[in-house]
C-alpha cells in the first residue's frame, strides 16, 4: 500500500503564496476604491463591499490549499490564520500607500490613486498611521475586525469541507482495495476444493487383472 500523503507541507507552502497574492489584490482594491462609482462604495456604508472582499480572500486561500488534496486537520486552523492575516495585511498595505500618497502630495495635485502611487516611499510614510484603526477601541474598530473574522471563518469552513471529502474518498478507496484483496477465489459449482489425484497410467501390454496363484 502506498504511503498516505497528508498534504501538510504543500498546503502550508501554497497557503502562504495564496495569502500573499490575496493581500496584494486586497491592497490594490483598497488603494483604487476611489475609482469606483460613489453609489457602490457608499452602499451600506461600504460594509457589503468589504465583506465581499473578505469572502474573495477566503475563497482564494481555501481553493489554493484544497488543490493539494489535503488530509491533515492541522491545515484547517492554518487556513483561517492565513485568510485573516491576508485580510489585515491587504488593508494595512493599501491604506499605507493611500495615506503616504496623500501626505506627500500637495492638496492641489491630489487626485484618484494611480499606479505611480505604489512606491516604497509612500508605503513607508503611511505605514505608521495605517494600523491605528486596529488599536482603537472595539466600538470604533469593530468593522475592521469583522472583515478579518469573516475571512478567517469562511476559509476555515471551506477547507474543512475539502479535508472531510478527501479523507472520506481515501477511506472508501482503502475499503474497496481491502475488499478486493480479501475476496475468495472463485470456483465453479460442484467443483472440488482440491483436484483429484491422477491415477498412474498403465502400459498397453500390462494385463489389467492379474490372478494370484
Amino acid at each position: 500500500m502506498s504511503h498516505k500523503r497528508s498534504g501538510l507541507l504543500p498546503g502550508l507552502i501554497v497557503g502562504v503564496l495564496s495569502a500573499l497574492v490575496s493581500a496584494a489584490l486586497l491592497g490594490a482594491a483598497v488603494l483604487f476604491q476611489t475609482r469606483l462609482p460613489a453609489a457602490v462604495t457608499a452602499f451600506g456604508n461600504g460594509h457589503p463591499l468589504s465583506l465581499a472582499s473578505s469572502l474573495v480572500v477566503a475563497l482564494i486561500v481555501a481553493l489554493a490549499m484544497g488543490a493539494v488534496r489535503p488530509r491533515s486537520i492541522l491545515l484547517i486552523p492554518v487556513a483561517a490564520l492565513y485568510a485573516g492575516g491576508a485580510m489585515a495585511a491587504g488593508q494595512i498595505a493599501g491604506s499605507s500607500i493611500m495615506i503616504g500618497s496623500t501626505l506627500r502630495t500637495p492638496p492641489a495635485e491630489r487626485g484618484p490613486a494611480d499606479l505611480s502611487d505604489i512606491t516604497l516611499d509612500n508605503f513607508s510614510a503611511g505605514l505608521p498611521y495605517a494600523p491605528a484603526l486596529y488599536r482603537d477601541p472595539l466600538s470604533v474598530s469593530w468593522a475592521a475586525w469583522l472583515y478579518i473574522a469573516v475571512a478567517a471563518l469562511a476559509a476555515l469552513l471551506l477547507l474543512t469541507l475539502r479535508v472531510v471529502r478527501v479523507r472520506r474518498a481515501q477511506r472508501a478507496q482503502e475499503a474497496e482495495a481491502e475488499a478486493e484483496s480479501s475476496e475468495p477465489e472463485y470456483r465453479a459449482p460442484f467443483e472440488p476444493a482440491q483436484a483429484p489425484t491422477p491415477k498412474p497410467t498403465t502400459d498397453l501390454f500390462t494385463p489389467r487383472n492379474q490372478t494370484k496363484d
